[in-house]
């Protein structure tokens, strides 16, 4: 038994708690937060952390939309780097998705097999998406679900069109229900890429180097067609359904009249498509090719109010990489993804600065959002009985992103050269502050 109250405490003039920013001291036991109290309680501890007065404390980020693409296509990222990445991100936990790794999780093989080679790798604490593809959701074909399931998958990942890899195959509206029955079935969640692809067969086919080509082949109905499966298939099967990586507005109404009607249904968007709008794409730059696409600056500015009314209900980085190779000067056969993991957070903080939101929405966006969607219930937020992951961050300082200093892999990045503010001090997982170099991050089950 320690002599001390607490193993940690760390104090702070300013913390964002649930109950916004305030001075505080928070005490940390057996890996937990114990207590949150006024900045000069006296609270006994083997060590004390003082934070710089420049700096303030959050809870450890939360990001549920991650490609670590290891196994498999290991030379576009792996865990020892997204979690590095992560880390220097003020990341305390990733959920990583189901594809582009070979095999992809699909199967309970394919999770064992991933989470054999995550472990010992990973330098914030990392969970998993199973998948959900045509080879396991037709009736009578769905017992790959249930196992991972059991396994401890946070949910279920679908793609309504195709995914950009032969092995994570898409599903037809049949498909789909059958797969959002069975996952109903069994108190899961469905999580979706939500384009339609005939809709994307119709559009202009995108090539060569202007933007304008590559965003008139996303067209909003496409995505706007998709939402509305998702949104009647939530509603007639009554299973929890998330909506990835939102980035037209042209959906909202229709998701925020679902929500009221009761509808399971909770939706995300990402740092890129708030802070980049299609209008600054410069020519050739396929770093900022993603699918959804970036669109215009007014379609932003709609997403941001979505957030301030709680429609949308987290930010996530959907960080895609590849080798450098693959990002090519045409929009048409480049690689589509934006590797943004490391740089979510002060991306997000310098325009929602601009645009008037304080730190304690932002970690409500980053932090207690995504954990909530996820079914995270001990990450998300600086109180006690939750895991002490911890955000220093100086919120006035800036810096110029330099993507050949980024823990990413590969040197890829829409943010390369920009300026933004809020720097990441350091992380701490379950009260001890991140080495990247001595990984202890756990591999997360389902609660």
């Amino acid at each position: 038994m320690s002599e001390h109250d607490f193993d940690l405490v760390v104090r702070a003039r300013r913390a964002v708690t649930p109950d916004g920013e305030r001075p505080a001291a928070v005490g940390v036991r057996g890996g937990r937060i114990a207590a949150v109290e006024d900045a000069g309680a006296a609270l006994d501890s083997a060590r004390t952390v003082e934070l710089a007065e420049d700096e303030v404390l959050l809870p450890g980020l939360v990001d549920s939309h991650v490609h670590v693409n290891e196994p498999g296509r290991t030379e576009w990222e792996g865990f020892a780097s997204a979690t590095r990445a992560a880390a220097a991100g003020g990341v305390t936990t990733i959920v990583d998705m189901p594809l582009n790794s070979v095999p992809p999780t699909t199967t309970a093989e394919g999770l064992r097999v991933k989470r054999g080679v995550a472990r010992d790798q990973v330098a914030v604490d990392t969970g998993f998406w199973g998948g959900a593809v045509p080879e396991n959701s037709a009736p009578g074909a769905t017992g790959e679900l249930a196992s991972l399931h059991e396994g401890g998958v946070f949910g279920f990942k679908a793609f309504l069109s195709p995914s950009g890899v032969d092995e994570f195959g898409h599903l037809t509206p049949d498909l789909y229900r059958s797969a959002v029955s069975a996952i109903g079935a069994l108190g899961g969640q469905i999580i979706v890429h939500a384009e339609d692809p005939g809709l994307l067969e119709s559009a202009p086919q995108a090539s060569g180097t202007d933007y304008a080509s590559f965003l008139a082949s996303r067209p909003d109905e496409a995505e706007h067609e998709a939402i509305r499966l998702v949104i009647e298939t939530a509603r007639r099967t009554g299973a929890r359904s998330h909506i990835l990586h939102l980035s037209t507005a042209t959906a909202l109404p229709m998701i925020e009249k679902a929500r009221a009607d009761g509808v399971l249904l909770t939706v995300e968007t990402c740092p890129h498509y708030l802070t980049i709008a299609a209008e600054e794409v410069p020519a050739g730059d396929t770093s900022f090719k993603c699918c959804p696409p970036i669109r215009g600056a007014a379609n932003r500015d709609a997403l941001w109010q979505a957030l301030a009314d709680g429609v949308i209900d987290c930010i996530v980085s959907d960080h895609s990489p590849s080798t450098a190779d693959l990002k090519t000067d045409d929009f048409g056969t480049a690689w589509g993804g934006v590797a943004g993991l490391q740089v979510g957070f002060p991306a997000v903080w310098t325009e929602a600065a601009e645009r008037g939101y304080s730190l304690a929405d932002v970690a409500a966006w980053m932090s207690a959002g995504p954990a909530r969607v996820a079914g995270l219930p001990s990450k998300g937020a600086l109180a006690p009985g939750r895991d002490a992951d911890f955000a220093v961050v100086a919120p006035e300082a800036s810096t110029t992103i330099d993507a050949r200093t980024l823990q990413h892999k590969n040197k890829v990045s829409a943010y390369d050269g920009r300026t933004l503010k809020g720097v990441v001090r350091a992380a701490y997982l379950r009260g001890e502050r991140i080495d990247p170099q001595t990984p202890k991050g756990r591999l997360l089950d389902r609660p």
